[in-house]
């Protein structure tokens, strides 16, 4: 054995610190002596250099010494053509003991797509012939495609993956992604499926993530629920996640959650979908629960973007928005696809009346997610506070014809027109077609109570909030019915529904202002009394205030520092 053999051994045993030192020094004995190592032995040491610098993270300097490697190897390429080798079948040994090129090229490319360098990573991976690239080659090259915009590459690449492993599930998602139909993807795997026993489910699996793709939540419910319930993928985590996600989609908040809950007692250390789930709890007012959910998150791993953005969720709900500003610019620049990062940091930006950057985060997720309602609702809430009426009623209708008349779809329209004082009858229109389809969904029927309390038409809301509370208890819903009942003179059942709303989100300003103006309103006679608590309750308000200030600007300063202004 020689010097370049023991080196070779301790790269495949592992031992990548000591690899690192023996090369470095290897290389520089090199340097100094050209004739100390032939042209093959120098391609090995500068290959097993960089993959220890591979495995410490420092993927620049890998990737530098991976082209040296390449370039080395054309060195030796030319110098065995000029002079053949009388051996044989030495020569032949030696060769299959080199590292392979292809891999080293892969290794660039990865090194690339870590440092977010997609275009520098195509170009070295477009570069292998065909017929030498390995699935896990194409599988990349599809995500860089798809990434880049090149649809039909992508879906060539995609299909080339499936070709050589047909059970390959991210690719097959890619295809779907890519709007290529479900019955095509499903045909590149039905020979496997009536080759190997108990692999039924998979085309049903397909036609799931086909309806997703296609943006019909319903039908993709309808279709993994059917898969969950066989027996034999009862209780599978991915499923639960992908069934909360699709809830969440749906706009059904309270089996969304239900999921990700038996998601997680199956898994504990589940990542995947946790972000959602927070920012869920976070919405509902959970705000003790979200942060104990981010605090075991980052015990799992800090290295995610979950677990930053459901600490930002926290942030954002507790009205701490340049600390939920930083949390989510984190979590972007850990994974820079995280659509609930993007939605979040834009959520931030607007609240922090940066209305033109929120647009920027906003556009991003829904180019990542384009059937996801949410994206486009956090758009359009942009385009109305910076008085961009006709761009938001333009976004609406592009979602309205885009993805069909749903009750999400209507409500997005209707809140549009509610906007516009010459579009009131259409927005009344458009939510009674919503609540028709779906008489539980919440934001149409929180819509439809804010048009009714503009019309002073307060018994028809009081029915319609009482109808949709009767199976289901949301913090909104009963406060707007604490509301509509104080408006009737119905102080004491307006009182008990304030309470409610408290119970289920303690944090919730505007039911506690109702119940205090309430109790102003049936005790005029202590106003004196009143007077003289307003001005406790004032100047408890500007301690308040100036501990909000002190706390503003003290991650302003953070995000100087971590050069995010």
């Amino acid at each position: 054995m020689n010097v370049i053999d023991y080196v070779r051994d301790m790269a495949a045993a592992g031992l990548h610190s000591n690899v690192r030192i023996m090369s470095s020094l290897l290389l520089t004995m090199s340097n100094n002596n050209p004739e100390l190592f032939s042209p093959s032995q120098k391609y090995q040491l500068l290959v097993y250099h960089a993959d220890a610098l591979f495995h410490d993270k420092e993927y620049r300097n890998a990737a530098c010494k991976y082209n040296m490697a390449l370039q080395q190897k054309k060195v030796l390429s030319k110098t065995s053509k000029v002079r053949p080798s009388t051996g044989g079948t030495a020569s032949s040994l030696q060769a299959q003991s080199l590292p392979s090129e292809i891999e080293v090229k892969y290794k660039i490319a990865e090194c690339y797509t870590i440092l977010k360098l997609d275009k520098d990573a195509i170009p070295v991976l477009d570069g292998i012939p065909s017929r030498q690239r390995t699935p896990k080659i194409n599988m990349m090259l599809a995500n860089l495609y798809r990434k880049a915009g090149q649809e039909r590459s992508a879906v060539t690449s995609y299909k080339e993956v499936l070709r050589q492993c047909p059970l390959a599930l991210d690719a097959i998602i890619g295809l779907l992604s890519l709007s290529v139909k479900g019955a095509e993807v499903a045909s590149m795997t039905m020979d496997v499926i009536q080759t190997i026993p108990n692999l039924d489910w998979l085309s049903v699996w397909i036609k799931a993530h086909a309806f997703i793709h296609a943006g019909d939540n319903l039908r993709a419910i309808n279709t993994i629920c059917s898969l969950e319930k066989k027996s034999l993928l009862r209780d599978n985590v991915d499923l639960l996640v992908t069934l909360a996600d699709l809830y969440f989609r749906a706009g059904d908040t309270k089996n969304s959650i239900l999921k990700f809950e038996q998601a997680q007692m199956l898994d504990p250390y589940l990542i995947k979908g946790m972000d959602v789930y927070g920012y869920l709890m976070a919405r509902e007012g959970h705000l003790e629960d979200v942060e104990v959910l981010g605090g075991r998150l980052f015990n799992i791993s800090d290295q995610h973007a979950e677990p930053w953005v459901i600490s930002g969720c926290h942030s954002f709900y507790s009205k701490r928005y340049s600390r939920a500003l930083y949390l989510g610019a984190k979590a972007i620049q850990l994974n820079s696809n995280s659509v609930q990062a993007l939605l979040l940091k834009g959520a931030a930006l607007r609240n922090m009346g940066r209305v033109q950057e929120a647009i920027i985060h906003f556009r991003e997720a829904i180019r990542l997610a384009p059937c996801r309602l949410d994206c486009y609702e956090g758009l359009i809430d942009c385009y109305l506070a910076s008085n961009g009426i006709r761009e938001a009623m333009g976004m609406a209708n592009n979602i309205y014809k885009t993805l069909g008349a749903n009750a999400q779809t209507l409500t997005i329209l209707a809140t549009v027109c509610l906007e516009d004082p010459m579009t009131q009858e259409k927005a009344k229109t458009l939510l009674d077609k919503a609540l028709a389809q779906r008489p539980d969904y919440i934001k149409a029927v929180v819509k439809k109570a804010e048009l009714l309390s503009r019309e002073q038409n307060y018994e028809e809301g009081i029915t319609l909030l009482r109808h949709a509370l009767a199976n289901q208890s949301d913090c909104v819903l009963h406060r707007m019915l604490g509301d509509f009942l104080v408006a009737v003179n119905d102080y004491q059942e307006a009182m008990d529904q304030y309470s409610i709303a408290l119970s289920l989100d303690p944090n919730d300003q505007k039911s506690l202002e109702g119940m205090q103006k309430m109790e102003k309103e049936e005790s005029p006679t202590e106003a004196t009394v009143e007077e003289d608590g307003d001005d406790m309750e004032g100047s408890a308000d500007d301690g308040d205030l100036e501990g909000s200030d002190s706390e503003a600007a003290q991650w302003a300063d953070q995000e100087q520092w971590f050069g995010m202004q």
